[in-house]
């Protein structure tokens, strides 16, 4: 998401990091919650940064699959407890509009193999927000303390929502968070998605000395037009030691490496966990107005995390 400051401890609550106004295709997300939140190319893929080339992504070798959700259930059911812990509270370091809820509420198997994240215009628990009385509930999740992971393949075949002020994301903290805090953790924002940009998502690395509207990272945009709202696509990074690479639908956008940071401190070389979120509002992506649709909804076919053997 965009620019994060200080996070909380990560074992069964996380603080999310903060998000600063950002600039236009740079920012990053997330700021405090209460649980863990703490995160151009165009089609036409000119100038790809770090050398990235418009190609297939690499196939991997020989991998063995660490993680996967395929969200199969009864339709109403809640995700799995021992893979998935869900976030609850406002976030003010960003500036969201919504309240994150537990349960069912807002995260529910849709019982067709999807998870389905709801923002709803709505606040039936009276939820109090940094600006007042709630407008908006939605959803965040994340793996810490169930599932974290150092390299390999990690991906998410998602189709997000369309409307001004939404941000869905999949990324990634650092295990030491609650140790280190944000940034010195590390953020690896696989995708957001800001509603204003329909046809593009962004891949960005957040660090000591590159977070916030100076996270490292690229755009990639769908072409003719397309909306990323319009059907299911899947985004992924392979991660290696000193090497993080960004795809969208197995068409790489960006490479990155210590090269790529100044000098400064290559975070990325330990253990990661995994965070899904539905934002309402904020910094970066501006806040919803009459022509957004509620509820609104981030569907998730699956997520998968594969290391080589």
């Amino acid at each position: 998401m965009t620019v994060h400051v200080s996070h909380q401890a990560v074992r069964t609550s996380v603080r999310t990091p903060v998000r600063t106004p950002v600039r236009p295709r740079s920012g990053r997300r997330r700021a405090a919650l209460r649980m863990a939140a703490v995160l151009c190319c165009s089609a036409v893929l000119a100038a790809l940064p770090g050398g990235a080339s418009a190609a297939p992504a690499p196939a991997p070798g020989p991998a063995a699959v660490s993680f996967a959700d395929e969200f199969d259930g009864p339709a109403g059911s809640a995700v799995d407890g021992s893979r998935w812990q869900l976030e609850t509270g406002d976030n003010v370091n960003n500036h969201e509009r919504q309240y994150y809820t537990g349960g069912n509420s807002n995260a529910a198997l849709d019982g067709q193999g999807n998870l389905v994240i709801t923002a709803r215009k709505e606040n039936p628990g009276n939820y109090q927000c940094w600006y007042g009385t709630c407008e908006y509930t939605s959803a965040r999740l994340n793996t810490a303390g169930k599932f974290s992971a150092a390299y390999g393949h990690v991906e998410a075949r998602m189709k997000v929502p369309r409307g001004q002020g939404m941000w869905p994301a999949f990324w990634m903290l650092g295990d030491d968070f609650g140790d280190v805090g944000w940034p010195q953790s590390g953020e690896i924002d696989v995708m957001e998605n800001v509603g204003f940009e329909p046809g593009t998502v962004h891949g960005t690395l957040h660090g000591p000395g590159y977070s916030g509207a100076d996270g490292i990272g690229a755009g990639y945009t769908l072409p003719n037009g397309e909306a990323f709202a319009d059907d299911f696509h899947t985004f992924a990074v392979d991660w290696a030691p000193d090497s993080i690479t960004w795809s969208v639908d197995g068409q790489v956008y960006q490479r990155r490496t210590p090269a790529d940071l100044g000098g400064r401190e290559w975070v990325f070389n330990k253990p990661f966990f995994l965070i899904l979120n539905l934002a309402v509002g904020g910094y970066w992506p501006g806040d919803p107005d009459g022509s957004t649709p509620f509820p609104s909804q981030l569907v998730v076919d699956y997520v998968r995390v594969t290391t080589n053997d």
